[in-house]
């Protein structure tokens, strides 16, 4: 579970722009606030079930851009070369550092 919470909370930063504000403000009352789907519920004032549904659409949603878009694979593969480049640097092998920085180049 928190490999999935890490994820949408990643997913949200990249794409919440794309979200209604509904949207927006229940995942971020669910995942970042961590609040059940009765409080939320309580709060709106709309059932539990209608959270939960908008909630589930949401993720969908949000899988679906990363799926089209790439920024959050991207983003990994990013923090990725940096340590490699950090690493290397270092080690003081700054040879090897060329093609890492070339990768970098490419990701965008």
């Amino acid at each position: 579970m928190l490999e999935k919470t890490t994820r949408i909370n990643f997913l949200l930063d990249f794409y919440q722009e794309l979200l209604t504000p509904k949207q927006r403000n229940y995942m971020e009352l669910y995942y970042l606030e961590d609040y059940s789907l009765g409080e939320i519920s309580e709060s709106v004032d709309v059932s539990r079930q209608a959270v939960y549904d908008n909630i589930r659409r949401t993720e969908t949603m949000l899988e679906a851009y990363e799926e089209k878009l790439h920024l959050y694979e991207k983003f990994k593969e990013r923090r990725i070369l940096l340590e490699q480049i950090e690493e290397k640097l270092t080690n003081q092998k700054v040879t090897t550092v060329i093609p890492l920085v070339e990768s970098l180049k490419e990701l965008d």
